[in-house]
């Protein structure tokens, strides 16, 4: 559940980090974008910036196709990957299978969905290495044909490399590709100290969905392509479902300026903090259970139900008894700042006593 208030005050808002609005910069650049006449459909200075610069942090020649939507990213993701006759496996609590009203099914023509269960939000490769050669061949079945990995997941954990490198060689050794849903990539990349090549094509990844839009973004993400053989069907696709916009710079605009000068790490950076300061602040409270470590910029704990109530009716918004009853989960911004996750915290422990 969560509150039905029209609005919440920016240091109270912690449904999810699309709650927060967009970096200054970001909207300089689009401002800055207004001005002058250039060629339509992507042709123009500002986008082929983006395109370098995305180049320029995967360490290589990539294809990028800039969507409005994380839904169409992963959408038009899967749907290059996977035959209308194919299967996609990913996690059973992954935001594809949840959270996308079947977006990826409409996208690929009717691909399966089939979930891998895991720990923590995370595929098992156990049971990967079961998923991927299920019925294969079979006629009269869904063929496994891609595997979908959240980083980070939508319960806050992070694949290590390790972890990426194990699935995506299970998935390769079975004639599989790999995806990678990276709505908070920023996020999990800052909790493992990665380079962003080596979290994604180094480590086995085809095609990852790079979100923007809940890091500082306005109305941005992209579908980054590291396999230049899917490049003229990811045009297609991305023309076919409305994602290629005439007045792309004004798209581009907010990438460029969310990879320059590191941007989009340093938002990353101060919203994972503020998830742990949460995460410490919350241990320290009798009554509260901390269901895990934060590792990326969400927090999940078991709050007594008059302590939810009391923080509801102060004003703070955050999902509840969605997941099962005593459940909350906490999503912090690259706008909160120590003060505002000090005055939750503060209004945590009033509410316990």
């Amino acid at each position: 559940m969560s509150p039905t208030t029209a609005t919440t005050p920016s240091g109270r808002a912690f449904i999810s980090d699309n709650m927060a609005g967009a970096s200054p910069q970001i909207a300089r650049a689009v401002a800055d974008a207004v001005a002058g006449q250039v060629l339509p459909y992507g042709n123009d200075p500002v986008t082929d910036s983006a395109r370098r610069r995305l180049g320029e942090i995967f360490e290589r020649d990539v294809d990028v196709f800039p969507v409005s939507t994380g839904s169409a990213a992963n959408g038009l993701s899967l749907a290059a990957l996977t035959p209308p006759w194919g299967s996609v496996l990913s996690h059973p609590g992954s935001h594809i299978n949840h959270d996308e009203c079947g977006a990826p099914e409409f996208f690929t023509h009717g691909a399966k969905l089939v979930g891998v269960p895991g720990p923590d939000s995370k595929i098992d490769p156990d049971a990967l290495q079961q998923a991927v050669r299920r019925r294969a061949g079979d006629v009269h079945s869904v063929q496994p044909s891609v595997v979908s990995i959240s980083q980070a997941t939508e319960s806050g954990s992070v694949y290590t490399l390790e972890e990426i490198r194990r699935l995506s060689a299970i998935a390769k050794d079975a004639g599989l590709r790999v995806h990678m849903d990276g709505a908070r990539f920023a996020n999990a990349l800052d909790h493992i100290g990665a380079t962003p090549a080596e979290m994604t094509w180094q480590a086995g990844i085809d095609v990852l969905s790079f979100g923007a839009t809940k890091n500082g973004g306005m109305t941005a993400d992209a579908i980054v392509s590291f396999d230049p053989a899917l490049a003229t069907e990811l045009a297609f696709r991305t023309k076919r479902a409305g994602q290629l916009t005439s007045k792309m710079r004004f798209q581009t605009a907010q990438l460029d300026a969310y990879l320059t000068d590191g941007l989009w790490l340093h938002n990353a950076r101060q919203a994972n903090a503020m998830a742990a300061r949460l995460g410490e602040g919350l241990k320290a409270i009798p009554g509260t259970g901390l269901l895990a470590t934060p590792q990326a910029n969400i927090v999940f704990c078991r709050l007594p139900q008059h302590v939810t109530e009391g923080l509801l009716a102060e004003g703070y918004a955050f999902y509840h008894d969605r997941w099962e009853p005593g459940i909350v989960r906490f999503v912090t911004a690259f706008s909160h700042t120590p003060e505002d996750i000090d005055q939750l915290i503060d209004a945590v422990h009033r509410h316990t006593r």
